[in-house]
């Protein structure tokens, strides 16, 4: 009896073992840019952000918050990252929402402030010199 019990809980234990949730793929990202470059001016004011493509898993957003730091998330959503669904900035310019399901992110934390989502977005390592910024993992 112990024997068949044991053989039904090794399989039990193999298959319940598994992926701890899915994630945005790690990808390597190194950006740089100059700030004087007119394509990140927008990054010279509180609250403004900039869309870089080619970067990341399905692009960066470079925001600046309110107390004058840079952030970078990847834009690819935490919610079924699977997907690769590119999260889009708002109107109001604090947030981003995920178009394929709704999910709504902070851009000063880039937490989830609106579910489904419950992971916060990809953020990336923000390096600011006296004329350029970089951006890496």
């Amino acid at each position: 009896m112990k024997k068949l019990l044991l053989l039904l809980l090794v399989p039990i234990v193999f298959l319940s073992c598994g992926k701890s949730g899915n994630v945005v793929p790690s990808v390597p990202v190194n950006f740089t840019a100059s700030l004087f470059d007119p394509r990140i001016a927008p990054l010279n004011a509180s609250g403004g952000y900039v869309v870089i493509s080619g970067y990341g898993v399905a692009g960066l957003i470079l925001y600046r918050t309110a107390d004058r730091r840079y952030v970078a998330y990847d834009r690819c959503s935490s919610y079924q990252p699977e997907k690769h669904c590119a999260v889009n900035v708002d109107e109001s310019g604090f947030t981003a929402t995920d178009p394929c399901s709704g999910s709504k992110f902070s851009l000063a934390d880039g937490t989830p402030v609106k579910a489904p989502a419950t992971k916060s977005l990809r953020s990336y390592y923000v390096t600011v010199s006296a004329s350029e910024i970089y951006v890496s993992n």
